[in-house]
């Protein structure tokens, strides 16, 4: 089939890859427009836009898709069907229509579980033990269409949401594949989602971040490895953030107040509602990753001085 692939991120250039090396044409590729990164804030090319661009294929940047200019060009390529991964953008009717055989979406989790953006920090914030990815139709609900295809994949007790959304991408490459193939053999069979079950997954804000050291253990666990690598996990030290890494629950510690700080030969210790948790990596503002033990010792701590 003739394909218009739609997509943004790192986590969709998987799928890219194996559409290309796939017995399908990607004809072009639509990506978000080039943003502000780095230092610098120098506008930068999407990780999709600048692998197809490597591999010669047309880029379209449109900054709506409703944009006249953009849908005559979708119809000029002809598509048979759009696949798509993150875009990061709604897909209107007038645009829907426009392959025959439909737009269809890889989406991570499964559907009719966590729909919306951000699917895997939010199974791996609600404590989640499987998660998965799913292929389905787009329309114009959020994530409502009749799903096409599905893969399971363990939520790991390590897991950050970035570990997960890699595996994740690997393996939905293969299944969006499998999926387009099925559409042109005409094996696929459309089935529509349950009306039970469903969960919304909004992305995370800075605020869904910030630490609750008055949480038990194992949510202070859960919310530093959902929010890892992004937004970034954080609380404050006298005054100043600091972005923490994965932390360890710890068995059979001395019990210590909600954000007190403890470091000696065994590591650095915060307290939680249940158990202290081991910090594992920090970034204080301005400074490079460090180990937490070595960042209090050089802050000394007074006895009992907590994270905000």
């Amino acid at each position: 089939m003739r394909l218009v692939f739609a997509g943004t991120p790192e986590v969709a250039v998987p799928s890219l890859d194996a559409l290309l090396a796939s017995g399908h044409e990607v004809v072009a590729v639509v990506t978000r427009p080039d943003a502000p990164a780095g230092r610098g804030r120098r506008l930068t090319p999407s990780p999709v836009a600048e692998r197809a661009a490597a591999e010669g294929v047309e880029v379209l940047k449109p900054e709506r898709v409703r944009d006249p200019r953009f849908l005559d060009r979708l119809r000029e390529l002809a598509p048979d069907c759009c696949p798509v991964v993150a875009y990061g953008a709604l897909v209107p009717p007038v645009a829907l229509e426009v392959p025959p055989r439909g737009w269809v979406n890889l989406h991570f989790s499964l559907l009719p579980a966590w729909r919306g953006a951000a699917p895997v920090q939010r199974a791996v914030l609600a404590g989640d033990d499987v998660t998965g990815a799913t292929t389905f139709l787009l329309e114009e609900g959020l994530d409502t269409g009749p799903v096409l295809g599905t893969l399971t994949e363990t939520v790991r007790p390590a897991d950050t949401s970035g570990d997960l959304l890699g595996r994740l991408a690997t393996a939905g490459a293969g299944l969006l594949v499998a999926t387009l193939d099925a559409l042109e053999d005409g094996s696929a069979l459309p089935v529509a989602q349950p009306t039970d079950g469903i969960s919304l997954a909004p992305k995370l804000t800075v605020d869904d971040a910030r630490v609750r050291w008055d949480e038990p253990a194992f949510a202070v666990d859960r919310r530093v490895r959902a929010c890892t690598p992004a937004p970034g996990a954080w609380s404050t030290l006298r005054g100043e953030r600091v972005r923490l890494g994965p932390v360890r629950p710890l068995r059979d510690a001395d019990p210590l107040a909600p954000g007190e700080l403890v470091v000696d030969k065994a590591g650095a210790r915060v307290g939680t509602a249940t158990g202290p948790v081991l910090l594992g990596e920090v970034r204080p503002a301005g400074r490079k990753p460090m180990a937490a033990a070595d960042w209090l010792r050089g802050l000394r701590p007074e006895p009992g001085e907590r994270f905000a």
